[in-house]
């Protein structure tokens, strides 16, 4: 036998005696040191995140406390941002009620500034009375019923339909507009209309066809019909609509606005609500179209039709 086999095989992976000894000496060096190992570390700090959740642990209720401290101050700081929001919000509340009420105080009096005649006028000559009947059309209108049933109308849009409608009339020259007014309450008024406006009035009876039949004598050709009343004024109303002519009319709760194109709201019953509409138009038309005429006062035209006799004025 060769030499070969009493030769020891060497692992290439053992340590030598030299290296085990270095490597022993290096660990207790620094041991000695006080200088913990990278594994030592991680040990450490998962020893310290340990302690931090187990129970009656010094660490752990350290923890709880300060998770509870800072739950707690978070919940304060809410309770008083929400206490504090809802203060700004009543707050809000107060001063926006506050604004609200002194525009609307403030609107209320400019438009009465604004009114055609004082809201006293108005309310003395019951044009704000409608009937007990209330037709869809003039339904917009009304805002409240009395406790008699008496539908009753908004003064302001009183006053503001007959600013339109005096504006609507004075488009037109006097010897194209025709009035016609059977309720004999508002003849007086409408005879002295006609006369100091120029317009073509009729009062105790229209003659029917004027507007259409041109073989009457008394024909004649308009561009405007003021209608006091649709139902008793219905012949004149409708000869208008025949012709395609336009059309003013009054309107009380219980008419219907259909073929009209611009109307005048109120009571068209009463003798001095019919004042107050006749005053107001005259004194609107005569000084848009600058019409020199000496216009009696609103006492006048809201007094007495008894024993008057009715009257046609025309051009």
């Amino acid at each position: 036998m060769t030499d070969e086999t009493n030769v020891e095989t060497k692992d290439p992976g053992a340590e030598s005696k030299e290296e085990v000894e270095t490597k022993a000496e290096v660990i207790k060096d620094i041991e000695e040191s006080g200088v913990p190992t990278e594994v030592a570390k991680k040990e450490e700090a998962l020893d310290e995140s340990q302690q931090s959740k187990i129970p009656n642990s010094p660490e752990f209720s350290e923890t709880q406390s300060k998770a509870a401290e800072k739950e707690s101050t978070e919940k304060t700081i809410e309770e008083k941002k929400k206490a504090i929001l809802e203060k700004v919000k009543k707050l809000k509340e107060k001063v926006e009620v506050t604004k609200t009420e002194e525009l609307k105080e403030q609107i209320k009096a400019k438009k009465r500034a604004e009114m055609l005649i004082p809201l006293e006028e108005y309310v003395k000559a019951g044009i704000y009375l409608g009937t007990k009947v209330v037709t869809p059309t003039m339904k917009p209108f009304v805002y409240r019923r009395r406790a008699d049933g008496l539908a009753i109308f908004n003064t302001d849009i009183i006053d503001e339909k007959l600013k339109e409608g005096i504006k609507f009339l004075s488009e037109f020259n006097p010897e194209d507009v025709i009035l016609v007014c059977k309720r004999q309450a508002g003849w007086k008024a409408a005879e002295m209309f006609g006369k100091l406006t120029g317009i073509r009035v009729f009062t105790k009876k229209y003659p029917a066809g004027i507007l259409t039949n041109t073989n009457l004598p008394d024909f004649f050709e308009n561009e405007l019909t003021i209608v006091m009343d649709h139902w008793l004024d219905k012949n004149a109303l409708n000869d208008t609509l025949k012709v395609h002519k336009k059309v003013l009319m009054v309107c009380d709760t219980n008419n219907f606005s259909k073929g009209a194109n611009q109307i005048i709201i109120g009571n068209n019953k009463s003798g001095r609500s019919l004042g107050v509409i006749f005053y107001l138009l005259t004194k609107g038309y005569c000084k848009a179209k600058n019409l020199d005429c000496d216009i009696p006062d609103l006492e006048w035209w809201t007094g007495e039709t008894e024993g008057k006799t009715p009257v046609k004025y025309g051009v």
